[in-house]
């Protein structure tokens, strides 16, 4: 049973606290009443998400406005997606690449297909158009369901560079084939990895997109 010790109160009259980068008008100066280790306003409870360290001179405004920062800071810290590193510079890589590509694609992973894209990659579509890296990946999100079968995939390496070509059947969510696609991409090794630099699709069959 927790009983409680009664303290004898003792006033004390906080310094001036200056915030960086807030007008002087927002820092006041504060008189708590000390009791134990938590410092107390008069007449009033403390608050267990409000309590501050002994001599302290934060007042309530700064300290709300400290709670509201902190959930964005701990979003702004926290860790981005890490791309695969240290690939091996073979065709079995790319080729394995693709169908990385592909199985991304069907379950709208855009932080998956964006470590396989350059900063400077530009896909020429199957009516001409041309599509950079950042419409590429917008687009992802609001494709029709449906699932990338890729055959007759080759790949060619020569040093950092290199390109593959394949035939992509995409079948949609009843099984139906919606269209067939001879497609080429181009790649280079940076950052320990591959990255598509350009790619170009030529319609084998109707297109639904």
């Amino acid at each position: 049973m927790n009983r409680m010790v009664r303290t004898p109160r003792i006033k004390l009259t906080c310094r001036e606290t200056r915030i960086v980068g807030a007008p002087a008008r927002t820092v006041k100066r504060l008189t708590v009443w000390w009791r134990g280790c938590a410092p107390l306003r008069r007449g009033k409870a403390p608050s267990p998400h409000l309590l501050v360290a002994s001599n302290s001179c934060h007042d309530l405004e700064v300290k709300i406005l400290t709670l509201l920062a902190l959930p964005l800071a701990l979003t702004l810290s926290a860790p981005a997606v890490e791309c695969p590193k240290n690939q091996p510079k073979t065709e079995a890589a790319l080729i394995k690449l693709e169908q990385n590509w592909a199985a991304a694609l069907s379950r709208k992973d855009t932080d998956a297909v964006a470590c396989l894209l350059a900063g400077e990659f530009e896909d020429a579509d199957v009516d001409g158009s041309l599509h950079t890296r950042t419409q590429t990946l917008e687009h992802i999100p609001n494709r029709k369901p449906g699932v990338n079968h890729l055959s007759e995939l080759r790949a060619h390496v020569d040093g950092n560079s290199g390109f593959t070509r394949g035939l992509a059947t995409l079948v949609d969510a009843s099984g139906k084939v919606v269209a067939r696609v001879r497609f080429t991409d181009v790649f280079t090794y940076r950052d320990g990895r591959w990255q598509a630099i350009a790619g170009q699709e030529s319609l084998l069959g109707e297109a639904k997109r």
